[in-house]
Order: C-alpha cells, then sequence, then structure tokens
C-alpha cells in the first residue's frame, strides 16, 4: 500500500528512511537501468532517465510499500514507457511543422493517397461477401477475431485466414499500376 507523507513532515521522516531508500536504490540502480535500456534501446537514455527517477522519489516526501525494489522496477518500466510515448509525440509534432520540399507536393499526395484509397476499396468491393464483412468488423469496428469468430460461427482460425485474403488483397491492390486512361498517357 501506498502512502504519501504531507510535504512539510520531511524533518517527521525515520532517520534511517533515506539511507535505506538510497541503499536499495543504489542495489537496483543497475537491474533498472537495464530495463529502461531494453525498452529504449539507448544506455545513455536509460541512465539519464533512471537518474530523473532518482531525483523524483529524492525531492520528495518518502512512500511507505511493501516491497522497495520490486516498486523501483515497476517506476523504472513505467519512465521508459513514458519516455517513448514522449518521443513519439514530439516525432509526430515535429513531422508535422516541417517545412515542405516542394510547393506542389501536397496536392500530388492528396491525389495519390484518394487514388490508393480507390484501389483498396475495389478490392474489398471484389471480396467474398463473409471475406469484406470479416474486414470491416476488425478493421473499422475494431472487433477482435475471437469475437468475430463466435458472432459468425467459425473458428478463429478461419477468421484469421480470411483477414489474411483481405489484406493480401489490399496490399495488392496498392502494388498494381493505375490503369492508363486517354488523358493519362506517358
Amino acid at each position: 500500500m501506498l502512502v504519501s507523507l504531507p510535504p512539510d513532515s520531511r524533518d517527521d521522516e525515520p532517520r534511517g528512511a533515506r539511507a535505506h531508500f538510497l541503499q536499495v536504490f543504489l542495489s537496483q540502480r543497475s537491474q533498472m537501468e537495464a530495463l529502461v535500456n531494453r525498452r529504449v534501446g539507448c544506455r545513455a537514455t536509460a541512465a539519464d532517465l533512471v537518474q530523473d527517477l532518482f531525483l523524483r522519489f529524492w525531492r520528495r516526501p518518502l512512500v511507505q510499500v511493501e516491497e522497495l525494489s520490486t516498486y523501483l522496477l515497476r517506476c523504472a518500466g513505467n519512465i521508459a514507457i513514458d519516455h517513448l510515448r514522449s518521443e513519439g509525440a514530439r516525432l509526430r509534432h515535429s513531422e508535422g511543422w516541417q517545412p515542405e520540399e516542394a510547393t506542389g507536393s501536397e496536392p500530388q499526395a492528396a491525389l495519390e493517397a484518394g487514388n490508393d484509397l480507390r484501389h483498396v476499396e475495389a478490392a474489398l468491393r471484389a471480396l467474398p461477401e463473409r471475406t469484406r464483412q470479416i474486414f470491416l468488423l476488425n478493421r473499422i469496428h475494431g472487433r477482435k477475431y475471437a469475437e468475430i469468430a463466435k458472432a459468425m460461427g467459425l473458428s478463429q482460425s478461419a477468421v484469421e485466414k480470411h483477414m489474411m485474403r483481405a489484406l493480401e488483397a489490399c496490399k495488392a491492390s496498392l502494388r498494381e499500376p493505375a490503369p492508363r486512361t486517354p488523358g493519362n498517357a506517358p
């Protein structure tokens, strides 16, 4: 059970509480860094994140937990996940703010995306009804394979096979060259 002490009771902490925290933290540091490194893929970032974790705990009143070492490992895993989320958001944000290299590329990209969408729609319309229905239930309505299987009276394996067929049809429709029309000759 987690209990935070009020901020003004820092002086009332038991004398050995900070020393115990420091001892446990230092004994778990290498494990925490290894855990974070596995998740973020960079030793230096892992070391920085574990150091930040230490500072977070050191600056606030100590909390009482059943097993401090396990709690610290869980916190290290959480800080790695938080880091990855913030990096992903930062990357998405920076990609959205990069200047266009060519002023005409945005309309061209929109046109190509529209063509791709038409190809995928045509491929889906050409699928057998059951395969199309399974695809739509999964990709549009967010149903899991097991839910679809139960609702349609199929095995989960059958649903997976239908999904593979539908996905392959969509991929194939994007690989096929665009049909030539009289106005778009090379």
